[in-house]
């Protein structure tokens, strides 16, 4: 296992490039399974999730080939085959496989799926849609079995706006017979990716990006080739970064429309923005005013850029205030800037934070992705040295970060922890 040191203090300047989105990575891996020929990806992000999403394809008798950070899969061999444990357990988005097998085989059994511990996150929108499709749902021993002897399509109304119920049940819907129309749908950005992934292998989808969908199922999808989208969080996680600790930082490949919320807060805070067609260029504020934020579901403020943004508004002259509507448990990493002398109180939903404040580099715990971003948002801000353990999270979603910090000018490295840290990090 290893940890993070980041050394703070230094100015970030240069050039950062952005990865392929991460919440796109993973339901476009699974959709490849509906093909009947091979399917190519480009500009899938170097992270873990992507590594155990492509084990997930083989398992179930795909040939995956990685070329840097295009990806070839060929689903012709694919099989039915139970996934129950293993890899499953991981990560959260592995419930893609449900949707994708019971498109292409009618049946599926898919382990719960872990990934980041948030508070409940119930899949309980997926099945309804499922159910609705015709398929029969059943949990036996932790395992979700889906069976179907067709599927047909169906007028489903999503009780609670859900990115993932949207995508399994376009997935599970595209071979269907007939129409189906989800209504009350998510409309991130990675919705509107995996539509066109679907939509040049042959699927028929309309709205992908509004709340109602429309989808008429065709009999086959053949392969084809598609690039993914910049990944929206880590590129405004580079742009809080810079705007906490950047002279003048270069954010490249981001598509700024993504951002407009997370880019409003932050001019309102006094950040110098300037917008390109791909490209974002941060100047060096020197005084930063508090603002509140509340998280909301696309094209709201971002539950994913909440904790990074608590960190920024330490050095923000008053008091800010955070609230989050979508995810309870995503205050973990309040505690952990407390101990590097953060002045932040949770109140319900809500932190409160009081700045400006020096921080200081301690050790600390990322106990989750978006907490490890913000944990290292606060180092490159803080005086002395900043430990971070729990790198596992971090390198779910960001691809190559020590790298980019270093590449511009961030004091960062990485250590292997000895065995005592080990046993304190697992006890902790």
């Amino acid at each position: 296992m290893q940890k993070l040191l980041i050394e703070g203090g230094h100015l970030l300047n240069g050039k950062v490039r952005i990865s392929g989105a991460k919440n796109s990575a993973v339901a476009l891996l699974p959709a490849s399974i509906l093909a009947d020929s091979k399917v190519i990806i480009e500009g899938l992000p170097d992270i873990s999730d992507v590594e155990t999403l492509s084990c997930l394809l083989e398992e179930i008798g795909g040939t995956v080939e990685r070329r840097g950070q295009t990806v070839h899969i060929n689903p012709a061999d694919m099989t039915a085959m139970p996934l129950p444990n293993g890899r499953v357990k991981k990560l959260r988005a592995s419930y893609y496989f449900m949707g994708a097998m019971l498109g292409r085989f009618k049946e599926a059994v898919i382990g719960l799926p872990g990934g980041c511990y948030l508070g409940p996150r119930p899949i309980d929108q997926h099945i309804k849609g499922f159910e609705a499709l015709g398929a029969t749902v059943t949990n036996e021993q932790g395992a979700i079995y889906l069976r179907a002897k067709e599927l047909k399509g169906a007028r489903i109304y999503l009780d609670v706006v859900s990115v993932g119920a949207t995508i399994n049940i376009m997935l599970a819907a595209v071979k269907a017979k007939g129409r189906t129309i989800i209504e009350n749908a998510a409309r991130e950005p990675e919705i509107i990716d995996v539509a066109t992934l679907l939509t040049s292998m042959g699927a028929r989808i309309k709205g992908a990006g509004t709340d109602v969908v429309r989808i008429d199922g065709v009999e086959e999808l053949s392969g084809c080739m598609h690039t993914i989208i910049p990944d929206r969080i880590e590129a405004g996680t580079y742009t809080i970064m810079a705007a906490a600790q950047g002279e003048k930082v270069l954010i490249d490949n981001v598509i700024p429309q993504h951002l407009e919320p997370l880019l409003a807060k932050l001019r309102e805070m006094g950040v110098n923005i300037e917008e390109g067609e791909e490209q974002l260029l941060i100047h060096r504020s020197d005084k930063l005013k508090s603002v509140d934020i509340k998280t909301l579901v696309h094209p709201g403020f971002p539950t994913d850029l909440q904790q990074p943004f608590t960190s920024l508004l330490t050095k923000a002259q008053g008091t800010g205030v955070v609230t989050d509507t979508i995810y309870q448990a995503r205050f973990k990493h309040i505690d952990e800037l407390r101990r590097m002398n953060a002045k932040i109180k949770v109140e319900g939903s809500s932190a409160i934070v009081q700045g400006p404040n020096e921080l200081e580099g301690a050790k600390v715990k990322a106990s989750d992705l978006r907490a490890g971003a913000s944990l290292i948002a606060a180092g490159l801000m803080a005086n002395g040295i900043t430990e971070i353990t729990g790198l596992e999270h971090i390198d779910r979603g960001y691809a190559n970060i020590t790298e980019k910090l270093e590449e511009l000018g961030a004091k960062v490295w990485r250590e292997e922890m000895t065995e005592k840290e080990i046993q304190q990090f697992q006890n902790s």
